[in-house]
């Protein structure tokens, strides 16, 4: 079952859904009156309609198909309709709550077994408000199935333990800054991933503005899918072995689309590395076994996408966004007297 975090596709109505408005409003004005001769249209405030939404989308929540289908519908009704349809609001609001009641019991299900103050609570609170009383029903059939996948992507989501902390910082890997920095920031990455280069951007911003407070250790993580993936990391911990794994990283990283041994063996020359010994690591596979081991240890934190970074062993929302992971950074540091 795919987790409600990955599904956040909210209902929208397609192109007859205004048809259908219209023809709701029409119901709605002969259950009311909507004509001038009948409603005292003297009296009615121009906002009834807005006011009228406004009302029932708190309750129906704001991103929901409910919210969508009062706001498109109101918009072809007159003040005089709407200001009768507020009268008898909280007739609406209880019909609405019927029409809402497993969506309800969904979220209370959940955040009872998650508990109240957990992230996968808030986040299904939220989310919930823009599913159909269909899907919370099918979700309800398949409770264990649901809860199961949020209980996982919430322990995914909990920061490491200091065993886990010290096992993927500690070691002879590529990293810079001061090994007793208050902040430590570790990276599993893939040199063919496009979004690592992004990622890469940002630990260049990082180096650039903590380089005395913030320890960024650099871990391969490289993708099945990306063929030449495996051996970039091998080369790159060749050039770590001769001191020049950061400009290899930058090399490599910007020629994402050329990472054949040829092309690894050509930046490698650039950047002046010793080819002989260079060319043995890679022939002899040197440090297969220590990429591999570096995937192993990604997998034991639940790694599974690139870039993954943790902070203080706390997962990174957006690793590649500077400002949000400068903010992390400062909240840590600020936290620690630093």
């Amino acid at each position: 079952m795919a987790s409600i975090e990955k599904d956040k596709l909210v209902t929208h109505f397609n192109p007859s859904a205004r048809v259908r408005a219209m023809f709701f409003a029409l119901a709605l004005c002969s259950a009311v009156g909507c004509n001038k001769a009948n409603s005292g249209s003297a009296t009615a405030s121009p906002k009834a309609c807005e006011d009228y939404a406004t009302r029932m989308c708190k309750e129906a929540g704001e991103e929901s198909a409910t919210c969508a289908s009062i706001k498109t519908t109101t918009e072809l009704m007159p003040p005089t309709a709407c200001a009768a349809a507020l009268t008898d609001i909280g007739s609406a609001i209880k019909k609405l709550g019927e029409k809402n009641k497993k969506c309800n019991e969904l979220v209370t299900k959940l955040c009872t077994d998650l508990g109240q103050a957990t992230e996968s609570c808030k986040m299904v609170s939220t989310q919930t408000k823009a599913f159909p009383p269909e899907r919370c029903e099918m979700m309800l059939s398949k409770y264990p199935e649901v809860l199961a996948d949020l209980q996982r992507q919430e322990a995914r989501n909990q920061p490491l333990d200091a065993e886990k902390i010290a096992k993927i910082s500690k070691g002879d890997v590529p990293a810079f800054g001061p090994s007793d920095a208050k902040v430590t920031i570790v990276e599993f990455s893939d040199f063919e991933c496009p979004f690592c280069s992004r990622a890469a951007e940002a630990a260049h911003a990082i180096k650039e503005k903590y380089s005395d407070k913030v320890r960024f250790v650099f871990r391969q993580f490289p993708l099945p899918f990306h063929p030449n993936a495996h051996v970039a990391a091998e080369a790159s911990l060749a050039a770590h072995e001769q001191g020049k794994f950061w400009e290899f990283h930058d090399k490599l990283f910007a020629n994402q689309k050329a990472l054949d041994r040829a092309s690894l063996e050509k930046y490698a020359k650039e950047i002046g590395l010793d080819m002989a010994k260079f060319k043995q690591a890679l022939d002899q596979k040197t440090y297969a076994a220590q990429v591999d081991a570096e995937l192993k240890l990604g997998e034991e934190v639940a790694v599974d996408g690139t870039p993954t970074m943790f902070l203080n062993g706390a997962r990174v929302a957006n690793p590649t966004d500077v400002a949000a992971i400068s903010a992390q950074i400062d909240q840590t540091l600020a936290g620690s007297g630093t």
